[in-house]
């Protein structure tokens, strides 16, 4: 088995690889290594330590500041983070003698606004990143790139867009209206649910999906490249949360909450993933449907939790 170490095994994509492990991550021949000592992108010597012992044939980087609303209160922190803590890790895993693939994991977000008439948005489309956790995204690409030409491993980037699951943190808006449903069902909240923008669609994929896509990209794709990780299909927020409230037969209001709205969101995204598909062979497996079933099923759980500890 060939041995993958992940950074940001306690966020969303790093719990859900956990899930995944037996099903998806081993049935490809990989063994999940997880940090057993805590590091910090931030801190050089606690990373080198970590990869000494991990000793990774492959590498993801999933591990930053990633919640857009934070990375306009602190751009500097988030900066620090995305881009410096990269160029560590990058550093950090020249130093304990790594000759295997890294996978840097970026965001669709770099694309910024993208015109309708250039959707699907592709990989050709420039990087136009329009808040400083995009910013971070793209200059930590172009690191990226700049040790591909300069290094014997291979690298290569994700570009992944929105993506949902269990685990999911309530800033985002599927999680968010998921704990809603949840609450209300128990009686903690009355029958309505706060959103922001709905009239905006988004490239919706199942986290489990995003993960297939990752580990298709260590096996064959090919160094310096950018890749696109996404549905290729447009979902408006209406919609979603209209499907959401059939599935859990329940009629409430949806009222717009202005502390939810960004001034800079964007009206509609849709990218294309025919490169990666062209490349890997990869493509999306599992219905939306299911994939909302499972988002609700996960904050079922957790509100009730969260209730009894009450």
């Amino acid at each position: 088995m060939k041995r993958l170490f992940i950074t940001g095994q306690s966020g969303f994509v790093g719990l859900a690889f956990e899930r995944a492990r037996a099903h998806v991550v081993a049935a490809q021949g990989w063994e999940l290594v997880l940090a057993d000592t805590p590091y910090d992108l931030l801190d050089p010597d606690s990373l080198e330590r970590v990869l000494r012992q991990a000793c990774p044939d492959a590498v993801i980087h999933l591990a930053g500041q990633t919640f857009i609303p934070e990375a306009f209160r602190d751009p500097a922190h988030t900066l620090d983070v995305n881009l410096k803590g990269t160029l560590n890790l990058l550093q950090a895993l020249q130093r304990s003698g790594f000759n295997g693939t890294f996978l840097y994991i970026s965001s669709g977000d770099v694309y910024g606004r993208v015109s309708p008439e250039f959707l699907p948005i592709s990989e050709q489309q420039p990087a136009r990143p329009q808040n400083p956790y995009a910013v971070s995204k793209a200059a930590a690409e172009l690191l990226c790139y700049q040790w591909s030409c300069n290094m014997p491993w291979r690298i290569l980037v994700a570009r992944p867009f929105n993506h949902i699951g269990p685990g999911q943190r309530e800033d985002f808006v599927i999680s968010s209206v998921a704990r809603q449903l949840a609450r209300i069902k128990l009686g903690l909240q009355g029958a309505g649910i706060l959103v922001g923008d709905v009239d905006v669609s988004r490239d919706f994929l199942d986290v489990e999906d995003v993960i297939s896509a990752y580990l298709a990209l260590l096996e064959k794709g090919q160094n310096g490249e950018i890749y696109n990780v996404c549905s290729g299909k447009e979902y408006l927020i209406r919609d979603m949360i209209a499907s959401m409230l059939y599935l859990t037969e329940i009629d409430v209001a949806i009222e717009r909450d202005p502390t939810r709205l960004r001034p800079s969101d964007l009206r509609r995204v849709q990218g294309s993933n025919q490169k990666i598909a062209l490349a890997t062979a990869w493509t999306p497996r599992i219905p939306m449907q299911q994939t909302l079933l499972s988002v609700l099923s996960d904050w079922d759980a957790r509100v009730a939790a969260e209730s009894a500890k009450r």
